[in-house]
């Protein structure tokens, strides 16, 4: 499959909503400095797998991962020593509705270097300007740090929410569905900036958009009722699945 080493080690997993079963033994690792597209009809499973990679679900009442482990970089994730917080922080998420806090863009981006209790002017600025830059937003805000994060466009507010992500330097960074609410050309951007940040961290993304997929991804999983039907090179499963489900779900038979 790849010779990178491996970043996430999903083995088993069962998850469940109360009783309901979401997702079914799904095993799969994925390549670290990679990144690595989940797609599938709506309701599959892949933002709730995704989700399971910074316990996200922790946070919804019911929820359990029943059997199976998911590891980062060979850690449990699931175990008791791991810190919840420390792990939200190595494996950094955005959504797919770009969510800046009622700030400033500057505060924005400091938000989670504040928590650690981190203050130095002169340490902050210059991760504003690197995080911004490495979200490739640097030159259409630098002279309005000031100004609230919520008056910027939406394809800058979710480029804004990447900044913030990669300010804490995470190794991880998950995205869920993070170009659905864009336009083409800040759809464009975002793709751009993915293909970019991979030179640093490893990137998973759930998306909808098969063409995205094909264009940003290094691996892709397909999941069909919260099952892992096939994973594989990007390209193989777009030009040559092993599946007949994979192959009829590309091309437009179903979902």
């Amino acid at each position: 499959m790849s010779n990178a080493p491996t970043a996430i080690e999903v083995e088993n997993v069962d998850f469940y909503y109360g009783n309901s079963k979401a997702l079914h033994d799904i095993s799969l690792k994925i390549p670290k400095g990679l990144v690595t597209a989940f797609i599938g009809p709506s309701g599959c499973g892949k933002s709730t797998l995704l989700r399971c990679f910074n316990r996200m679900n922790d946070l919804i009442d019911g929820t359990s991962v029943k059997s199976g482990k998911i590891k980062i970089h060979g850690v449990d994730i699931y175990s008791k020593e791991v810190d919840v917080i420390e792990l939200r922080k190595r494996v950094g998420m955005v959504f797919q509705k770009s969510n800046p806090f009622p700030k400033s863009i500057y505060e924005n981006i400091v938000y989670g270097l504040r928590l650690q209790g981190i203050n130095d002017k002169k340490m902050l600025d210059e991760v504003v300007e690197k995080s911004l830059r490495g979200a490739a937003l640097w030159d259409e805000v630098k002279d309005r740090l000031d100004d609230y994060a919520t008056g910027l466009s939406g394809g800058q507010m979710q480029r804004l929410c990447i900044a913030r992500a990669i300010a804490v330097e995470p190794e991880i960074i998950l995205m869920d569905e993070p170009c659905s609410a864009l336009d083409p050309i800040a759809t464009m951007k975002v793709e751009e900036l993915i293909d970019e940040l991979k030179k640093k961290y490893t990137i998973v993304i759930v998306t909808h958009n098969m063409q995205q997929a094909g264009r940003c991804s290094d691996f892709t999983a397909f999941y069909y009722l919260g099952k892992l039907i096939e994973f594989d090179r990007t390209e193989k499963i777009f030009t040559n699945p092993s599946k007949q489900q994979t192959e009829d779900y590309i091309t437009g038979r179903f979902g």
